[in-house]
């Protein structure tokens, strides 16, 4: 069965193992996630906890969103999200889920929203090949052929310039170095998408340890 939290990236620091090699860690600041909701097969045709992390101010919540929170006994939530193939006998509407659920050695999947890099160009955008950049070249960082001529247009799919980043992004087999349950810190080695601050879901991983 699956199970998960949500949290927030604070940064990225490197530990040693007894050994002495460095590893690079991403550290996650979990605060304990409520349950808001569970997702029945009766009901909604799946199976899944609804999880709710970081307060949101009472002046910026909505109505529904307040009623919503208002059955788990809690208050608005920033960042929701579903963990599918949960167990859902191990939860009930209102439990709090701490980083404790996860131990050292453990494999997930981290999911967050890319950094923005605004609008950019075929080379960064796609990992295009540039043309020469002297000798009486006329081909530099342009996207290049557009297709052939019979077709008369341009086929979807093209590889162009256009917006790049923010997008959700879900990195797998991440291993859990550390988890610090007084302080509600996870510590997965490697990088995790998205900027400090940004939120994140952390769930144990589909491919298996």
């Amino acid at each position: 069965m699956t199970k998960g939290i949500l949290g927030r990236k604070i940064g990225m620091t490197q530990l040693f193992t007894e050994n002495g090699e460095l590893i690079p860690v991403t550290v996650i600041e979990a605060e304990p996630n409520v349950v808001l909701q569970k997702r029945t097969l009766e009901n909604d045709g799946y199976e899944a906890i609804q999880l709710g992390f970081a307060d949101k101010k009472e002046n910026r919540a909505n109505k529904a969103e307040k009623g919503h929170a208002e059955k788990a006994n809690t208050t608005p939530k920033r960042y929701i999200r579903e963990i599918r193939n949960a167990n859902l006998d191990e939860y009930e509407v209102g439990q709090e889920i701490s980083v404790g659920i996860f131990e050292a050695g453990e494999k997930v999947d981290v999911t967050g929203t890319s950094k923005g890099k605004g609008f950019q160009g075929a080379i960064k955008r796609h990992g295009q090949q540039r043309g020469p950049m002297s000798h009486g070249s006329h081909y530099h960082r342009g996207p290049g052929s557009m297709g052939a001529i019979d077709a008369m247009r341009v086929f979807k799919g093209k590889k162009l310039p256009g917006r790049m980043g923010s997008d959700q992004v879900t990195i797998q087999n991440l291993e859990v170095v550390s988890v610090d349950t007084e302080k509600n810190l996870i510590l997965i080695k490697g990088n995790v998408p998205g900027a400090k601050k940004s939120f994140v879901k952390i769930t144990s991983a589909i491919k298996g340890n």
